[in-house]
Order: C-alpha cells, then sequence, then structure tokens
C-alpha cells in the first residue's frame, strides 16, 4: 500500500502564492487541495494538475552545451561548474570586444518568484527586471513589461495620479456597482477576485463586463457590454462627455484636486454618445445609462491589462481612471481605494544602474525606461541586426518564451541566431533553447525554499520536494553566476543567507515564520478614505496627490514633460475598419489575441496532457454570421490571414464574440507542444511596428484579418 502524507505550504504552479495543503505519495507531489486559514486558500485549474509539471517527462534536468550550429537540437550534458565558467567566459568575451552595454538579461514570467524580485530588483516600477548585470556595467535589463501589465499598472496610474495601480484595491464588499474592463477574473492567477465578485454579486451588487467576449466573468454579470477592441478609450470619453454634459461629476472633487479640467472638458465634447456608438459598437443609450450609474452609486473597477494593446492603451488606461475620479469613486467607500501604508519592514538588495550608455529602447521610448530602470525588449533586434543605437551581442533569457511571445518571430530568430552569447536559464525546452550556447535547468517553485509577500501578509516558502536531476532554484543560479563574474558578495549565496538578509530587521524570527504554514499577517492602521485631503499620498505628507501640480492630472504634467499629449485622447486603431478602410476590404474582421485560456498560462503548459485535455487545439472563436458567411462551421480548421502572414486554427462558431471580430488563442508555437498548437504562432500574424507610442507595447487588440476555411 502506498505512504500518503500531507503537508502545509505554498502552490508552485506560478507565483501567485495560494496556501495548499500537499498530499505526498511515496515521498513525491501527489495532489493539491486549498489550505484553510491562508488568505489565498485556492487550487485552480493549473495548480490541479501540479504533479504533471513537477514530473513532466520534458523537465530540464542538467546544464547543457549547444554542439551544433544555432537553431538546431543537438547538446552535450555538462557540470554546473562547467556551466558556470563557459557562460564566464561567453559574457567577458562580449564585454572585452564590444562594451559591457551589449551584454542584457531579460526575464519573463517565470522570473516572478519573489526574492528574484527583491534581491534582483532595479528599483523601477518594473519589478521583474532584475540587475544581474548593472555590477558588470550594463544598463540592458529587459522583461516581459515590455509588452504586458506595465501601461496598467504603472505608466497611466503615474502620469494620472502619481501612484502605481497596486497601491489601488476595488472595494468590491463595499460596492453597489462593479465595472469589470480589460480583465477576466475567472483566468486571472490566482482567481481570487473572482469570488470576491460572486459573492458582492450574491449581495446585490450589479456587475457590469465591458469586453468584446462574452467571457465566463461576463456569463455571471448582470450586464454584457460588447464592444469593438481597441475603442474603449473612446468609450470612456463619450461617458465624460455624458458625464460633464449633465453635470452630475463630482464638482467638489474637480474643483479643488482636478488639474486640467477644462482642456479635458473642452476635448470631450467631440464624443457624444450618438458619435461613440458609431465607433465602438455601443448602444448610446448603454452609454448614457452606465454613465449615470457610475456617478449615482458605490462603483468598484476591476481594470486589467485587455485596454494596454490599443495604438492609444496608456491614454485609454487614463480615461478609464478618469472617469473613476470624475465620479467621485477614488478612495471612496465602495470605488477604488488607496491602500494604507505597509507595516512589514523586508529588506531589498540595492544595486542601481551603471552610469553611461543609456539602455537599449531608451531614445524611442524614455518615459517607460525611465520608470523602470530598464531597456525596452521590443527594440532589441534592431540592436542586434542593425547595431542602432549600439550593438547588442550577449543575451541571458530566464524564464521566457520569447519567440512564442513576440511579435514577427522570423526577426527575432534571426537577431537570436546573431548573438555571440545566448544563455537560457528555464524548467523546460524552449525555442530559445535552440539558438543558445548554454541551457540551464530551473526547479519549479515547489523545489526551492523562498518566501511570498502579500498586501500586508507573509509566508515562508518551504521546499516541498527536492530538484529534479540537477536542476537549481533561478535564484541561485543567478547568484552563482555573479560569483563566476567576481562579485558574488553582491548577492546572498544560499538560500538561507538570503532569508536572513530580507527578514533580517522584521519583528519576528524565521523559525517564527517557519511555524506557521498559513503566515503571519500585519494588518495596516484603519483605513481612512479621501487621503489625498490628508497627506497620506504624498512623500512630503502635504494633502494632493503624488504629481508635479499635486493633483490627480486630467492633464499629465509627466507626459507633457516627455513629449506626450497630456489629456487622455483616443486614437482610432490604424489597422482597423475606420483607420485603415481600403485593407479592409480584404481583411474584413477584426482580429484581437491574447485572452487566457483556463488550461494554460499564454506558452506555459501547453505540453501537459491533463492541462492539454481540456483544450487540445487552438481555436479561434467566430460568431455564426461571420462563420456562415465563409462556410465555416463548428472545429473546421481554419486559416487566419493578416497582412503579415497566415496561420491554422480551428473554428469555434459562437455568439459569445461580437459580430465582425474573432479572438485567435496565443501561446502556439512552443516546440514542445502538440501540433496542433506547435503550428498556432499567433504572432505571425501580429505587428512588430504597430505600437502605443508611449508604451511601446504592440497593438495584440485591435488588428484586421480575414478567415477561410482550411
Amino acid at each position: 500500500m502506498e505512504s500518503e502524507m500531507r503537508k502545509k505550504g505554498l502552490c508552485g504552479i506560478c507565483p501567485a502564492g495560494c496556501g495548499v495543503e500537499i498530499i505526498m505519495k511515496e515521498e513525491k507531489l501527489h495532489r493539491l487541495k486549498p489550505m484553510k486559514g491562508h488568505p489565498l486558500g485556492i487550487v485552480c485549474v493549473r495548480g490541479s494538475h501540479a504533479e504533471e509539471v513537477v514530473y513532466s517527462p520534458d523537465r530540464l534536468k542538467y546544464p547543457l552545451k549547444r554542439t551544433a550550429p544555432r537553431g538546431t537540437a543537438s547538446w552535450q550534458r555538462i557540470t554546473w561548474q562547467e556551466a558556470y565558467e563557459g557562460a564566464a567566459h561567453l559574457i567577458r568575451n562580449v564585454v572585452t570586444r564590444y562594451g559591457p552595454e551589449s551584454m542584457a538579461i531579460y526575464s519573463g514570467r517565470g522570473g516572478f518568484e519573489q526574492s528574484l524580485l527583491d534581491m534582483y530588483g532595479t528599483g523601477g516600477y518594473d519589478p521583474i527586471c532584475l540587475n544581474l548585470l548593472f555590477p558588470l556595467g550594463s544598463p540592458n535589463t529587459f522583461s516581459c513589461s515590455s509588452l504586458c501589465n506595465n501601461s496598467h499598472r504603472a505608466i497611466a496610474p503615474l502620469a494620472t495620479m502619481g501612484a502605481p495601480l497596486d497601491r489601488l484595491f476595488p472595494d468590491l464588499e463595499g460596492s453597489d456597482l462593479i465595472v469589470v474592463w480589460g480583465a477576466n477574473p475567472a483566468t486571472d492567477s490566482p482567481p481570487a477576485n473572482l469570488r470576491r465578485l460572486i459573492e458582492a454579486k450574491r449581495r446585490g451588487a450589479t456587475v457590469v463586463v465591458i469586453d468584446p467576449l462574452k467571457t465566463y466573468t461576463a456569463e455571471k454579470a448582470d450586464r454584457w457590454i460588447p464592444i469593438r477592441p481597441g475603442t474603449d478609450g473612446a468609450l470612456t470619453l463619450g461617458m465624460a462627455h455624458v458625464m460633464i454634459e449633465r453635470g452630475i461629476y463630482d464638482r467638489d472633487f474637480v474643483e479643488h484636486w482636478v488639474h486640467g479640467f477644462e482642456e479635458f472638458k473642452a476635448y470631450v465634447r467631440n464624443f457624444p454618445p450618438e458619435r461613440v456608438e458609431a465607433v465602438t459598437w455601443v448602444d448610446q443609450r448603454t452609454i448614457k445609462a452606465l454613465t449615470e450609474d457610475l456617478c449615482l452609486r458605490k462603483a468598484a473597477l476591476l481594470l486589467h491589462t485587455g485596454l494596454e494593446y490599443a495604438n492609444s492603451g496608456v491614454q485609454n488606461i487614463r480615461a478609464v481612471l478618469a472617469l473613476w475620479a470624475l465620479s467621485g469613486n477614488l478612495d471612496r467607500p465602495g470605488g477604488m481605494v488607496f491602500r494604507m501604508p505597509q507595516g512589514l519592514p523586508l529588506q531589498r538588495n540595492k544595486i542601481d544602474p551603471p552610469k553611461g550608455k543609456p539602455p537599449i529602447g531608451s531614445d524611442m521610448f524614455p518615459l517607460f525606461c525611465d520608470l523602470n530602470r530598464s531597456g525596452h525588449f521590443l527594440e532589441v533586434p534592431r540592436a542586434i541586426l542593425e547595431g542602432n543605437p549600439y550593438p547588442l551581442r550577449g543575451l541571458i533569457v530566464l524564464g521566457s518564451s520569447v519567440l512564442t511571445s513576440y511579435p514577427n518571430p522570423e526577426r527575432w530568430k534571426k537577431a537570436l541566431a546573431e548573438l555571440d552569447c545566448l544563455i537560457v536559464i528555464d524548467r523546460f525546452l524552449t525555442n530559445e533553447a535552440l539558438y543558445a550556447d548554454l541551457v540551464l535547468p530551473a526547479t519549479t517553485m515547489f523545489e526551492i525554499t523562498s518566501y511570498k509577500k502579500y498586501p500586508h501578509h507573509v509566508c515562508y516558502r518551504e521546499r516541498i520536494v527536492p530538484p529534479l536531476g540537477e536542476a537549481k532554484n533561478d535564484y541561485l543560479i543567478l547568484a552563482e553566476l555573479a560569483r563566476a563574474l567576481g562579485y558574488g558578495e553582491l548577492f546572498p549565496q544560499s538560500e538561507e543567507e538570503m532569508l536572513r538578509f530580507v527578514f533580517g530587521r522584521a519583528p519576528f524570527s524565521l523559525d517564527e515564520l517557519r511555524s506557521k504554514p498559513e503566515g503571519l499577517s500585519f494588518p495596516p492602521s484603519s483605513m481612512v478614505y479621501e487621503k489625498y485631503r490628508l497627506g497620506l499620498l504624498r512623500k512630503d505628507k502635504t494633502p494632493g496627490f503624488e504629481t508635479e501640480k499635486g493633483r490627480f492630472e486630467l492633464s499629465s504634467s509627466l507626459l507633457k514633460r516627455y513629449g506626450y499629449e497630456p489629456l487622455p485622447i483616443y486614437q482610432e486603431p490604424s489597422e482597423g475598419p475606420l483607420g485603415s478602410p481600403e485593407w479592409a476590404k480584404h481583411f474584413p474582421l477584426v482580429f484581437t489575441t491574447g485572452t487566457r485560456i483556463q488550461s494554460a498560462f499564454r506558452s506555459q503548459h501547453l505540453n501537459i496532457p491533463g492541462l492539454l485535455k481540456l483544450q487540445e487545439r487552438p481555436n479561434i472563436l467566430i460568431h455564426p454570421d461571420d462563420a456562415e458567411a465563409r462556410g465555416i462551421r463548428e472545429g473546421d480548421r481554419v486559416w487566419v490571414n493578416t497582412r503579415r502572414g497566415r496561420c491554422p486554427f480551428y473554428a469555434k462558431v459562437t455568439t459569445r464574440i461580437v459580430k465582425g471580430v474573432i479572438e485567435a488563442n496565443m501561446g502556439g508555437g512552443g516546440i514542445l507542444q502538440p501540433r496542433a498548437w506547435k503550428e498556432a504562432n499567433v504572432n505571425i500574424l501580429t505587428d512588430l511596428e504597430n505600437r502605443d507610442p508611449i508604451s511601446g507595447f504592440p497593438v495584440f487588440k485591435a488588428l484586421l484579418c480575414q478567415v477561410e476555411k482550411g
């Protein structure tokens, strides 16, 4: 009979840090159950397949050295000592020949683990860029924030109210109205807000979802407002028009705490509801009714990355934030509330960027680079292939699948093939590994000792199972690589040393933290609202917001200083039915991609059999009318064509998508995936040049396409 035991700990399937009870069999992880008493006691679909992920035969277990030309899978197993010596040799050669700025590091979702964020952070608003090469003299650190999350988390809110969005939380428990915009809590990792949303609805709150796709969250909502992708900014300005014309905005807040209202008021006159209806496909009666509800009720907002991927992505998000401020729902009960200060003193490793040449991308996207203390990764192919603004010759990639995540994968392949040094750190073999000189095996978070921070809470992350093969904690790989480069003293060289550094000033011992699987809480002081009146939002403790004008800036001083339009203007999608009418004759459907599926996270887990059973093939969602016009039926293999290329998918014919729009699954194209997914790299269809001028993000959600039966 198999022996079975239970442990309490943290899920290691993603960085969220959900509290779980781990059922072990024969000293191996078997399955997970939610941990009672933990603030995130959740097991999601992906977590329920943790055993398959941890013990997948595809896991990388040993350091590998390339033995054939770039682009081919031919490897030789080596020792860790050989790997570190080889990596240091490659890096030093690049630095000697081209200068330290010609070496770079890139971190993806695999780099979200807490100790990486705190010990290798740059001190900017991008928490996942790594400072590993700063002591070497290179400013070139990049992350997946070059195409995800940074617009809505950092750039837009900082330019508008002087604080990142994670300083706010939606008071769902106190709200009468909850608007879900550019988000789908059902596929969040973790889906914590979905539980809060359902409970709020049960309590009597009205839930409204604005989305081109009727998501699971929209199905649970009271109202689904379908919208043409990329036009959210027009909708927000139309709502502001109604708010101001009817005089139902918060006049006191505007008078005392808003900068730029008169300019904004003049601009939104251009967006009467009847015009906005024609642009967004949202009925003007719906626009008026939603605006009235927003101004008359306690309204919370669940906002995520969906609005980022349009030509005016940053400005769209700023306009949404403006609606919550003007309607009287900013830092008030039931609205969007600023958090009280965090009371847990944890130490972070601080290493400043080197002085010298600026990071790659700062000439094109200076605000992005300055706020994040990083470069912009979408400019890397230009630096490798053209030497502009200077040559980039070496790259470390940690926990990412660049070739399935970024537009124009062929250009990225060409760039990777030209490098003098490419080092990949990952749990599984990625497409980038085919071009790498060295591939270093990383552990899952079930195999490491670390910690996890939450708002007002902290947990010890106990190692649940030993590392597979010779795989190592990402943190230790970087620390030991720093030692091989001659500055290991800057980074604690063991997990225990790292923990003692981080918690060196904490009001508890490590032993106390280890003894509490559910973690330790540090409740903030009692909530107070309208903190801008009390000097609680500014470093100098004076009333107002942490902006240049000290107010909520509809006209942004920060954007103006960097040469951008200061008002939250709307830009029609440049590749859309109105922006490109001639192209729309050939590509009549609006193309959008990036919506998460339950069984995977982007390209992760599309090689895990149990999760693949939930969706074995990459789909497009297409409206029945659009399908019928093309002779397409449910399950048909189809080709999606854009100006850039064509890609095969399978048709899911459904009224859950707006007529005239398709949604294409992303994440395909990986070398470990089954054939159907491997053939469907959606970024063959997207555009490396069509981008938001402020963030530099690609326009993933407002392009044009045609679909034909395969």
